[in-house]
Formats: C-alpha cells, sequence, structure tokens
C-alpha cells in the first residue's frame, strides 16, 4: 500500500497499534534512501560542564558516565558525547543563535548560504513532503535556533499551539482565506519578479549581486507558499492524546512537549524541529532564575539547581529516546528511533559566558554511537562543531560538501 494513500485512508490514526500485516509490505518498500528526521533539544544558558563532561582522559565506549548524562545510561550505545567541539569564537550569550549554523548573523553576509541552521536546511530538503517544513519550539524559553537562508530568525510557538497546528482542522472559512492570501502573495511576487528583471539591465556589477540577493528571498518565498499550498484541503491526522493544558510547571510542560515531538514524527507531520526549554522560578522546588543559576561561582546552591535543571533535560531526551524506540516506521522499516538524528547542544558552552567546548550529544540516526570522542584541544588544531552539522545533514541525504563554518564531516563519527 502506497504510503500517503495509507495515510490519508487511516487519517494518520497514530493512537492505533501497529499493524502487522501491513508491516511486510512497508519494509519491502524501503526507500533507496532512508528518510531522515532530525530533532535538537537545547537551552539559553549552556550546561554546568563538571557534571556534565566524561573524564577527558577517557576517550572510547568504556567511559564513566557523568552525573547529568546518567538518565542516558540504558541507551548508552545508542548516543554520542563529543568534547572539545565549538564555533571557534567568543561572545557568549551571541553564541545561542549559532548552534545549528556555525555562523554568526553579523558574519551571515560573508557566507553563501548566510547563516542558515540545520533545522531550516533540511526544511529546504524535504520540500513540502511533509505538512510543517519545521517545527520551532520552546517551552518556558523562546527559541533562538531556527533561522531561514535569508537571516529571519523563525518563530517560536508553544506546545498548545504546535498541537491545534498538527490535529485541529481549520475552518473551511480559513481555508478560503488562506487560499485567497497565497494568490494575492503570488500576485505581488509576480509583479516584483517582473519589476526587477526589467531594473536589472540598468544596475552595475554590485547592485546586481544585491539584487540578486534580494531576488532569491523572492523565489523562497514563492517556493514557501508552492509548497504549502497543497496541504490546504489535506484532512489532518487524528490522535487519542489530549491537548496539553497551560499552566503547568516546567515538568509537565517539557515531558508534553517531548510527547508532540514524538507525535509529529510518529504521523509525518515534519521531519525537522528544534526545543528550546527554560525554567521558572519555583520549578523542581527551586528558588531563582535560570540566568542566575548559570552564573553559579561553583557555590553548592545554584550548582545544585543546573545539576537538577539540566538533569531533567537529559531525562527528557533518553525519554525521546524510549518513545520512538517503542514505534515501527512505516516508511523506512525498523523504529523511528533508527531514522531520528536527536541532539541534545548548546550554542553558549556554560553561564560564564564561554562558548569553548560545547556541550553536544547526538543519539540515532543511523550513526555508530557508544563512545566519548574527545578531539583536539589547542586552538589550531580544533575541530569545527559545524563539521558535525555537516555529518548530519549528509547523513539526511544531503548531497553537500559543506555546511556553515565547516571545513570536513566530523573526523571519526561513521554511520551506516
Amino acid at each position: 500500500m502506497e504510503r500517503r494513500r495509507f495515510l490519508k485512508g487511516a487519517g494518520v490514526a497514530i493512537a492505533l497499534p501497529v499493524m502487522e500485516s501491513l508491516m511486510p509490505k512497508a519494509r519491502g518498500a524501503v526507500n533507496k534512501k532512508p528518510i531522515r528526521r532530525f530533532v535538537c533539544l537545547s537551552n539559553n544558558y549552556g550546561v554546568y560542564q563538571k557534571a556534565f563532561f566524561p573524564d577527558a582522559t577517557q576517550a572510547g565506549k568504556n567511559y564513566d558516565m557523568p552525573e547529568t548524562l546518567k538518565p542516558l545510561e540504558k541507551h548508552r550505545k545508542d548516543f554520542t558525547t563529543f568534547s572539545n567541539l565549538d564555533h571557534g569564537f567568543t561572545g557568549g550569550h551571541q553564541g545561542v543563535p549559532v548552534l545549528l549554523s556555525g555562523v554568526r548573523p553579523i558574519l551571515a553576509h560573508n557566507y553563501n548560504e548566510g547563516n542558515i541552521s540545520l533545522d531550516q536546511k533540511l526544511a529546504e530538503y524535504h520540500g513540502a513532503a511533509t505538512r510543517f517544513p519545521s517545527m520551532t519550539l520552546g517551552v518556558r524559553e523562546k527559541n533562538l535556533l531556527s533561522f531561514t537562508r535569508t537571516g529571519v530568525q523563525v518563530p517560536t510557538i508553544n506546545m498548545q499551539q504546535a498541537y491545534r497546528a498538527m490535529f485541529f482542522e481549520d475552518t473551511n472559512e480559513k481555508k478560503i482565506s488562506q487560499a485567497e492570501r497565497f494568490k494575492r502573495q503570488n500576485s505581488i511576487l509576480d509583479v516584483v519578479m517582473g519589476q526587477a528583471k526589467s531594473l536589472n539591465k540598468e544596475l552595475g556589477k554590485q547592485d546586481q549581486e544585491k539584487l540578486e540577493e534580494y531576488l532569491g528571498s523572492v523565489r523562497s518565498l514563492e517556493k514557501k507558499i508552492s509548497q504549502q499550498e497543497p496541504w490546504l484541503n489535506k484532512p489532518k491526522p487524528k490522535t487519542d492524546v489530549p491537548e496539553p493544558k497551560p499552566g503547568n510547571g516546567t515538568t509537565e510542560q517539557l515531558k508534553a512537549m517531548i510527547e508532540i515531538i514524538a507525535l509529529a514524527i510518529q504521523t509525518d507531520s515534519t521531519r525537522a524541529i528544534t526545543c528550546s526549554s527554560g525554567f521558572a522560578n519555583g520549578d523542581f522546588g527551586l528558588n531563582g532564575g535560570y540566568h542566575g543559576f548559570s552564573h553559579h561561582g561553583e557555590r553548592d546552591e545554584p550548582v545544585a539547581a543546573l545539576k537538577k535543571i539540566e538533569g531533567f533535560q537529559i531525562s527528557m531526551m533518553s525519554y525521546l529516546i524510549d518513545l520512538l524506540k517503542a514505534q515501527e516506521d512505516p516508511i523506512n522499516g525498523g523504529t523511528l528511533f533508527d531514522n531520528t538524528s536527536i541532539l541534545y547542544g548548546c550554542g553558549m558552552a556554560a553561564g560564564t559566558h564561554q562558548t569553548k567546548n560545547l556541550p553536544l550529544v547526538l543519539a540515532g540516526g543511523g550513526f555508530k554511537h557508544g563512545e566519548h570522542k574527545v578531539y583536539p584541544m589547542p586552538d589550531p588544531k580544533r575541530i569545527p562543531a559545524a563539521n558535525l552539522l555537516l555529518s548530519i545533514l549528509q547523513q539526511s541525504g544531503l548531497e553537500i560538501d559543506q555546511f556553515g563554518s565547516s571545513s570536513s564531516t566530523l573526523t571519526g563519527l561513521e554511520w551506516s
């Protein structure tokens, strides 16, 4: 049974048990190139590094699991932790938006694709294959990770907005209004492109290059509209999972968001997801703010607070792995986890505003895992963290040899 026909016929009732009679056919129709998904879990303040990184002398498989990563112990063979990877610059909080590109926004003009983030590169690659090219999620925090190739930061949505976008059918009036808006936008873009082509003949070489950059952004918008239009009248998937309720603490909200991420992957609603999580005073029985805790000065109380907050974030990464391992993959065969790369990382290494040695853990996605990989520390020999991003993109099927500030794929990280 062809997959799209199956999804339409069954309404993507993901809450139903797996129908074994159909799975052999799904396995028999495995794509030549597996369909990969990507999830990034992050925060805006870095980590308490002494509890996050394994001992630098324990490279390879036989490392002692650090305190913060202990919730991942049961998945030890299915993830990799890295030491001494970063994007090679200073700047404290300015490093947060750089995590998934390796390019500072103010320097984006020096790169062919600007500071496009990994998730948005994947969104372009998958195109109209899913209803949502990407999802940019936030739990008690603004998500600062996602940028288009024109430097536009993708807005954050919360768990309730994500749930409703995936499962609530739009009214007929709203669908008609959206179709009319697409039509108006296309008409405007047609006029703009026509005028721009006429103007181009009158410009010098430098101005022609600037105009071409502008036209590139116009073409990008045209492409997005053409990708969104076919989904207007396609039915949304159904689920028995109730809509999450706002107002709960960080523990409940982040767990609910992780379940929404799993639902998004199970329904093939999107293949590129980023999620930043924060903290509110009173959560975990703590008094204070995340930012204040991050400036811990090695004091016992804020350090203990950071361990609680970050340990819970890692436990939610482990929970997502559990959820995806439990679901068979109707596109590729195997489980959803087998074909989903889950990256936990932060663009600022620690609350002391340093950006060296970023906290990075990668799970799933068809990579060969189970090790602590330690890279050279001295600056002349440092390996760009963007090399890891390039490896994820290549493993996802993109035939590219450079991304952001990468110099190559990441040495020592293998995939099947």
